[in-house]
């Protein structure tokens, strides 16, 4: 498929820059073959069924965004993920005079230097801190900011109000770069409504990395790579989600993150396994998904890896018809934004 495929146009005021208040009030589009319906967030517990299972991920976003300087150059560096060797695979800007074996001086915090380890034509490289472990998590807490998508626009930079607003409600496992978007809607009172319900709820981590942010290259989408992130799903979460389904119930992925870990897991049998590793799959119109019976997720950029995963779960002629639907009716886009509710394809 050619990538114009997945383009639209998009009124810049259809960007949200802040999420509703509160959260379970923003809006939500259950798009299924019947067609479409509006709502809210916060009807959930009314659109899902006693045995439905939601499939969250509980990652926690890092400041994953450093300042350093070589020399008299500013260069900037977003954090990815750690590696076994120690070192963290990241993406740097302004870096182009930077060589293997120079070190980085980050700003922000004392006596905290990155050495270039790899330098990759995309952009890409892996550093040595020289700090670990809980000095590492010290000096970034002082030096890190938030790797805010640029769309959110922050002329000085994150808010002390981005720093809640970023973060979902499950969050415990830190290593993201980016927010799971779509738990972002959810709220204690949400919860216990499904609770309510008999509407299970199992965790799942995959940590966003900065790949999240990158551009399809290209006329066609064939052979596009996508940037490896690290999940897991344990036993006990396995265990829960394939009970669901075998007593009758949907399995319902919170967010693209969560679907993707799922579709890393799942055998043939649709049964989901535990999974601890990195994953790189490239889900778009073409691949079989089986993992999960419904989506919820925000609306996506066009040209964007995760549009072309909402396409592939529901159908590019349902998706086209969804975003329609949702600009002409003054939906917010995008990380911030509202959300809809697919129904696989």
């Amino acid at each position: 498929m050619l990538l114009s495929d997945f383009d639209y146009a998009l009124p810049p005021e259809a960007i949200a820059t802040e999420p509703a208040r509160p959260r379970d009030a923003a809006r939500l589009l259950q798009v299924g073959p019947t067609g479409l319906t509006d709502g809210r967030i916060r009807d959930l517990p009314d659109l899902l069924r006693a045995g439905d299972c939601l499939v969250v991920n509980d990652t926690k976003v890092i400041p994953a965004q450093l300042t350093a300087t070589r020399g008299n150059a500013t260069i900037g560096i977003t954090l990815d993920r750690p590696m076994p060797d120690g070192t963290w695979r990241v993406l740097l800007r302004n870096a182009r005079r930077a060589r293997v074996g120079e070190q980085l001086t980050i700003t922000g915090a004392p006596d905290f230097t990155a050495t270039i380890i790899v330098r990759d034509d995309d952009g890409s490289a892996a550093l040595r801190f020289n700090r670990s472990g809980a000095d590492f998590d010290a000096a970034l807490a002082a030096a890190g900011a938030l790797a805010l998508p640029p769309y959110i626009a922050r002329p000085t930079g994150p808010t002390a109000q981005d720093a809640s607003d970023y973060q979902t409600i499950f969050a415990d496992r830190a290593g993201a770069v980016a927010a799971p978007t779509a738990g972002l809607h959810f709220t204690p009172a949400l919860l216990d409504a499904l609770a309510a319900k008999s509407i299970s709820t199992a965790r799942v981590t995959l940590h966003v990395g900065a790949g999240t942010f990158l551009p399809v290259r290209g006329e066609s989408i064939d052979g596009h790579k996508i940037h490896a992130e690290y999940g897991e799903i344990s036993a006990a979460a396995a265990a829960r989600i394939n009970q669901a389904r075998a007593a009758g119930g949907r399995i319902i992925a919170v967010g693209t993150t969560s679907l993707r870990l799922l579709e890393s897991a799942v055998t043939p049998e649709r049964q989901i396994t535990a999974f601890a590793g990195e994953t790189d799959i490239f889900l778009h119109p073409g691949v079989t998904m089986q993992a999960a019976d419904m989506l919820l997720t925000n609306f996506h950029l066009p040209r964007s890896t995760l549009l072309m995963l909402v396409a592939g779960f529901a159908g590019l002629d349902r998706i086209r018809s969804a975003y329609e639907h949702a600009i002409a009716n003054g939906y917010r886009f995008y990380s911030y934004g509202d959300a809809c509710l697919l129904e696989r394809g």
